[in-house]
């Protein structure tokens, strides 16, 4: 569970990040969470976005993503939302204690 602190970390990191996962109006299909997965792994945070003709909210689309990914929800703006996971193996974010 990210702290508040934490979680502000992340939010400013994620502001120089371009949207890399899209959620279309398919909604959360096997392919965007393989898709979000693997970008969790390589990046540790991603940012994504929900279109239009989606028939989610971008805050309903990023717990889904979490709960089928384990990742940690960050932020949601409008239609973008941030995702967290940090990589046991190789972490690449050092976040801030407590």
């Amino acid at each position: 569970m990210l702290t508040g602190k934490q979680r502000a970390y992340l939010r400013s990191l994620a502001q120089k990040e371009e949207c890399i996962l899209y959620v279309g109006k398919s909604g959360v299909t096997e392919p965007v969470i393989a898709e979000a997965n693997a970008a969790l792994a390589a990046r540790e945070l991603v940012k994504g976005r929900v279109q239009e003709a989606c028939m989610y909210t971008a805050a309903e689309a990023q717990a889904l993503l979490c709960e089928a990914c384990g990742a940690e929800g960050v932020q949601v703006i409008g239609r973008v939302f941030v995702l967290y996971k940090k990589n046991e193996k190789a972490a690449k974010i050092q976040l801030p204690k407590g």
